[in-house]
């Protein structure tokens, strides 16, 4: 089943051009980190129509300490994100990245998030700005979280659905045409089963023309093959080959897709895990100051 053509009234898509317009030149205005986040700052204010309390504020007028946190909490330099604490990322990449992804989650948190033409048109402005690099016509629906965005690359057409976790701690690459549905978890990062603190990055290809289906996970380093179907709640371990469907937990190849059996890999060779050749080598700063979270005896008594 094909979907059907949908447009706005005439009064709403000129809104909806002249929002996204106007957040994009914003962006694209910004020189540096600081720019970017006094232009994330902006946006959000208005987003959330808070623009006369929130000079108010700026003004030195008296606020509650709880009407003062929430418009602080318009300015990213404010906010720390889960990925900021990690020891290898790249921080001038960080820098840049983390405002952005501070409107994304935002945007999402107001009601506009909801109307999908200007949910989609807007994301897919946003992602131009914070991915490595984003394909034509991209659609990017609710609830998408990832590990920073500049480590993403989406082809053309590409399609994430609802409450996708894109991890980007490594690198992801997902090729045109590829489908990724409801609640799928792509990860490029694995810990050590000893030291949880240890961890290794990967690249993570999904091809061109796969899906993922709903609830699926994706484990780094794998690569989904081009025209493949990963089934629904899918655990995928291994490399799926090109036009294979691949199901369960683990995720095992039980078909070719019909009609490309001439192409495709055979069944029984199926499943090759691929995982070192995407290893993604990195150096921690001789200046880090890092922390052990968890605090605990790491030496097994048979070592």
């Amino acid at each position: 089943m094909t979907k059907r053509h949908v447009s706005l009234p005439d009064d709403a898509e000129a809104t909806l051009r002249g929002f996204v317009s106007e957040v994009d030149d914003r962006l694209a205005a910004a020189s540096g980190p600081e720019e970017l986040a006094d232009a994330v700052t902006e946006t959000l204010v208005d987003l959330h129509g808070a623009r006369d309390a929130y000079e108010s504020w700026q003004n030195d007028e008296h606020v509650s300490p709880t009407e003062a946190a929430r418009l602080a909490n318009f300015d990213p330099r404010n906010a720390t994100l889960e990925s900021e604490y990690y020891a290898e990322k790249d921080e001038d990449a960080f820098a840049r990245s983390k405002p952005l992804q501070w409107l994304w989650r935002q945007f999402d948190n107001t009601p506009l998030a909801d109307n999908v033409e200007f949910a989609l048109r807007f994301r897919r402005m946003l992602a131009g700005h914070l991915f490595e690099s984003v394909g034509d016509g991209v659609r990017l629906f609710k609830g998408i979280s990832m590990t920073y965005g500049h480590n993403i690359e989406l082809g053309d057409n590409v399609v994430v659905h609802d409450d996708v976790h894109l991890d980007d701690r490594g690198e992801l690459t997902v090729g045109d045409r590829a489908s990724v549905s409801d609640g799928v978890h792509v990860y490029t990062h694995d810990h050590d089963v000893v030291d949880q603190t240890h961890v290794d990055n990967y690249r993570t290809v999904i091809g061109d023309d796969a899906r993922v289906t709903q609830g699926a996970l994706v484990r780094a380093g794998v690569r989904v093959g081009e025209n493949a179907i990963v089934g629904s709640r899918a655990v995928v371990q291994n490399d799926v080959p090109d036009h294979h469907i691949a199901v369960g937990m683990p995720a095992k190849s039980i078909k070719v897709k019909p009609g490309w059996e001439s192409v495709a890999e055979p069944i029984e060779d199926a499943g090759e895990n691929r995982q070192e050749q995407r290893r993604i080598d990195y150096d921690l700063p001789d200046d880090l100051d890092a922390f052990d979270e968890f605090q605990r005896d790491l030496h097994p008594p048979d070592a």
